[in-house]
């Protein structure tokens, strides 16, 4: 589904040149529940924004289900992104003067969906979360593990085969955390869903598929 071959990425300005990730290459298969580890720094989050197509690779190639994606104009790549990737991060980024389902609905507004459709969705997004209950609340009035599974609803609102999650249960208490990764572990197991986490949490890692652990931008597992 996901495949990186000798991904570098250099960061630089007039007087230094940082390497963020050296010759990483890395296939990850349909279906699979991949997480990544590493000190703070080693590239982690430039990986998945690599692989989620947010950031460009300085060499090396991507291919996402077989679509080269250095080929692919900024608005292709926008349409690719809205279509097959869900992106899950620490901080949440939900809209706080939007109720709870139109913070779900938001990337089907970039499609050509009816008003029903968006709202049949995003209602069927959030009852797989377990807040079918909380459509009409606002985020402020939501717990930071509700809040979560908000953002988790807007990832597979739009029933992409690829998430990415960044730190998913990072800002939560380890009941909290362990709510939300039940709720991965079940998207992938029952659709099938591929997902790649970064995380700094062993036992979470411990849960998924297979571990890649990163130090100072290279892959030591």
């Amino acid at each position: 589904m996901i495949r990186l071959q000798n991904i570098e990425k250099v960061y630089r300005t007039d007087t230094v040149e940082t390497l963020a990730l050296n010759s990483i290459s890395l296939d990850i298969a349909k279906g699979e529940f991949l997480s990544i580890m590493g000190p703070s720094g080693c590239g982690k989050s430039t990986l998945l924004n690599i692989i989620g197509l947010l950031d460009i690779p300085t060499k090396g190639e991507i291919k996402i289900d077989e679509q080269k994606t250095d080929s692919l104009s900024d608005k292709q790549l926008a349409n690719f992104r809205n279509k097959k990737l869900g992106f899950i991060f620490q901080s949440y980024h939900l809209i706080n003067d939007l109720k709870v389902l139109d913070n779900v609905e938001l990337p089907l507004l970039y499609r050509e969906s009816s008003a029903k459709e968006r709202k049949d969705l995003a209602s069927e997004a959030l009852g797989k979360v377990g807040l079918s209950n909380r459509v009409k609340h606002f985020p402020t009035q939501l717990s930071g593990g509700q809040k979560q599974r908000v953002a988790i609803a807007r990832a597979i609102v739009g029933r992409p085969e690829i998430i990415l999650a960044d730190e998913p249960t990072g800002n939560l208490d380890s009941t909290m955390g362990n709510e939300v990764m039940d709720i991965l572990l079940n998207l992938n197991k029952s659709d099938g869903t591929t997902i790649v986490m970064v995380t700094h949490d062993e036992n979470m890692a411990k849960k998924t598929h297979r571990l890649v652990r990163l130090f100072d931008g290279s892959q030591v597992q």
